[in-house]
């Protein structure tokens, strides 16, 4: 089970940018292929920019031609929760931190196998930690 993390809306405001803010707390949206990671290849994890709680790991991360970064599954499927989400006249699931309730992105069902899943994230939502293979563990980069 996640461990919930709570701040007041000035709190957020104050640790981060404009920009993060607006998109996690406010449920925007970044511009498509604007975004540090929509093309980005490196190993590692994406943890969520509000509280570092995981929810993607590379091997999972593939280019869905959107300009957002897309994943085919989260880390554990308790680092996300799901909304539906009826802005702009159509209906879409929206992805959440599961720890802290930040706006991740949109979840669509025209996916890779194995799952089908699209997890289409907004760049500035994730912080991406790297990761290197010694041994075949996995070991952090400091």
């Amino acid at each position: 089970m996640v461990e919930k993390v709570k701040k007041t809306e000035a709190e957020w405001k104050e640790m981060l940018t404009p920009e993060q803010f607006q998109v996690t707390r406010k449920h925007g949206t970044e511009r498509a292929f604007s975004g540090e990671y929509h093309d980005y290849k490196g190993t590692g994890v994406y943890k969520c920019v509000c509280c570092g709680n995981e929810l993607f790991v590379s091997d999972t991360k593939y280019n869905s031609g959107t300009g957002w970064p897309s994943f085919w599954q989260p880390v554990k499927e308790d680092s996300v929760a799901y909304k539906t989400d009826i802005s702009f006249f159509m209906k879409r699931t929206e992805v959440l931190c599961n720890a802290c309730d930040a706006h991740l992105g949109h979840v669509f069902d025209d996916g890779p196998e194995p799952t089908g899943k699209r997890y289409c994230m907004n760049s500035v939502a994730l912080k991406f930690e790297p990761q290197r293979i010694i041994s075949s563990t996995v070991d952090q980069v400091s």
